[in-house]
C-alpha cells in the first residue's frame, strides 16, 4: 500500500539510529570519555608540534639571556644548542602519564600509535605541498622580505630529511611503549602513592631510548654518518635536559591532577585509577 494511503513507512536506519542514541549519548556526556579525548587530543597535537617546529635549533642559554656555555664530552665539544621541538615534548610525557594513570595501557598505546599515524601522514601532506607546482608570482612574493624564493624556504622548513622522520618517529613509539610498561611496573610495587615517581621513573627510561634512537637512525644510519663519540656526546646531553624538563613538569603534573579530580570527583577517579591498575 502506498505511504500516502497507508501511512507513512518506518525508515530502518532512522529506527538504529533512534535506538542506539541513548548510548551515543551517554558517551558523549561521559566525563571520563571527554577527558580522555582531550588528554589525547592535546598529545597528538602537541606530538605533532614539536615534530614540525623541530627544524629550527635554538640555543638555550642566549633564549635565557646568558652567556653560551660550552660542555665537552668524549672529546666532543659544543654548547647548549637543542631542536625547538624539546620545548613541547615535555608536555607529551606529562599527557603520557596521565593517560597512564586514568586510563592504562589500552589507553596510552590506543594514543601512541594514533600519534604515529597522524605525524607520519602530516609528514606525507608536507611532501605533496612541497612538490606542487608553485605559482610563479609567489616564490618572489616575499622578496623584499628577505626571502628571494620562498618555495625553497617553504621546502627547506617543512620538508624534513626521510632519515630524521623515520628516526623520530620510531624513536616516539619505542619510547611509548616502553613508558606505559615501566610507568605500571612501579605502580605495582608503590600503589597508588608516589605519583611522581611513576611518572619521572618512566621518562627516565623511556627517553634513555628516544635520545639515543632518533640520534642513531637520523645522524649515523642517515647521510651524515657521525662518529660513535660525537652521537654518544650529543644524546646525553639531550637525555640531560629531557630529565630536568621532566623534573621540572612535576608540579605542572600534580596541577593538572588535581584539576581532574575537581572534574570527574574523588569517586569516579578512584574507579578510574583503580581499573586503569588493573
Amino acid at each position: 500500500m502506498p505511504a500516502a494511503e497507508g501511512g507513512a513507512r518506518k525508515d530502518p536506519g532512522a529506527a538504529a539510529v533512534s535506538a542506539a542514541s541513548p548510548h551515543v549519548l551517554h558517551l558523549a556526556e561521559s566525563r571520563a570519555t571527554r577527558l580522555f579525548l582531550a588528554l589525547a587530543g592535546f598529545l597528538i597535537t602537541d606530538a605533532l608540534l614539536a615534530e614540525f617546529v623541530g627544524v629550527k635549533i635554538f640555543s638555550l642559554e642566549r633564549t635565557f639571556g646568558a652567556a653560551e656555555h660550552p660542555w665537552s664530552l668524549f672529546g666532543v665539544s659544543g654548547t647548549l644548542n637543542f631542536t625547538a621541538g624539546v620545548v613541547f615534548w615535555p608536555l607529551v610525557f606529562v599527557l603520557t602519564d596521565l593517560i597512564n594513570e586514568y586510563f592504562g595501557r589500552r589507553g596510552v598505546r590506543l594514543v601512541s600509535w594514533l600519534a604515529v599515524a597522524f605525524i607520519a601522514w602530516a609528514f606525507f601532506a608536507a611532501w605533496v605541498a612541497i612538490h606542487l607546482a608553485p605559482a610563479t608570482f609567489w616564490v618572489q612574493a616575499n622578496a623584499q622580505q628577505g626571502v628571494p624564493d620562498i618555495q625553497r624556504a617553504y621546502a627547506l622548513i617543512f620538508g624534513q630529511g626521510m632519515w630524521t622522520i623515520v628516526g623520530s618517529i620510531t624513536a616516539f613509539l619505542v619510547g611509548q611503549l616502553i613508558d606505559v610498561t615501566v610507568f605500571h611496573r612501579i605502580r605495582r610495587a608503590t600503589g597508588a602513592r608516589w605519583m611522581w615517581l611513576r611518572a619521572t621513573g618512566s621518562t627516565a627510561v623511556s627517553q634513555l631510548f628516544d635520545s639515543f634512537i632518533v640520534l642513531y637512525i637520523a645522524f649515523v644510519l642517515g647521510p651524515q654518518k657521525w662518529p660513535m663519540a660525537q652521537f654518544t656526546a650529543v644524546a646525553l646531553v639531550n637525555y640531560a635536559y629531557k630529565m630536568l624538563a621532566a623534573m621540572a613538569m612535576i608540579p605542572v603534573l600534580y596541577l593538572v591532577h588535581a584539576g581532574v579530580r575537581r572534574y570527574l570527583g574523588r569517586d569516579e577517579v578512584a574507579r578510574l585509577r583503580h581499573e586503569a591498575a588493573a
